[in-house]
């Protein structure tokens, strides 16, 4: 199980470095490619945007996004004090499939979908190779409409992984992310935890 998680990054960390060098060579990410599609909680004349930089996989990511969203949600958001905005961060192949996955639904659904791949997060990663992983992915997104034929085309569609990655190495290297979830208040990087106590202390100091 470790050689294959190993292997799972590796293979994923080799894709992000030619899809840079592609970039590096042509000179085309520009900010279209990453602000396309947003997945956004509240209202856009928030005044306080918070970006949370997640990766599907991640345990850590599972308990913001299950605990402290809610949170937010009912203190800020629904007042239209803030606005989340989910943004990936992949941090390997299967959570990058997910993530394609999650882009490719109707929008509607798709913070529906976080909710639930976060909740069945211990049940559809696991597996002895990514072939498993991805059926157990399967089954689990099957009811947001998405058969065994739109699966498969979703995770060939290079035009969505690719905006993903370009994403994922924007948020790298304008915010120096190492880890997840990482959030930005404000287009500053949230200093330590980011326990519902400390993002809190955040927001009310710039209400």
């Amino acid at each position: 199980m470790i050689n294959l998680k190993l292997n799972v990054k590796l293979l994923f960390l080799v894709k992000i470095f030619l899809i840079y060098f592609f970039i590096c060579v042509n000179s085309y990410a520009d900010n279209s490619k990453t602000l396309n599609n947003l997945i956004v909680l509240g209202i856009d004349e928030a005044p306080i945007k918070i970006k949370v930089f997640s990766s599907l996989t991640c345990p850590h990511c599972a308990s913001f996004h299950l605990n402290v969203v809610p949170e937010i949600k009912k203190r800020y958001i629904d007042i239209g004090k803030v606005q989340l905005i989910f943004i990936d961060f992949p941090l390997d192949k299967v959570a990058f499939n997910a993530s394609i996955l999650l882009n490719c639904i109707d929008q509607k659904q798709q913070i529906s979908f976080l909710d639930n791949i976060y909740k069945s997060q211990p049940e559809w990663t696991l597996g002895s190779n990514i072939d498993e992983i991805n059926n157990n992915l399967k089954k689990t997104v099957k009811i947001f409409g998405i058969d065994s034929k739109q699966f498969d085309k979703c995770l060939n569609d290079d035009t969505i992984g690719d905006r993903i990655l370009i994403g994922r190495m924007d948020g790298e290297k304008k915010y120096s992310i190492n880890s997840t979830p990482t959030i930005v208040i404000n287009e500053k990087k949230l200093k330590g935890s980011t326990n519902l106590k400390n993002i809190i202390k955040k927001i009310e100091k710039l209400i």
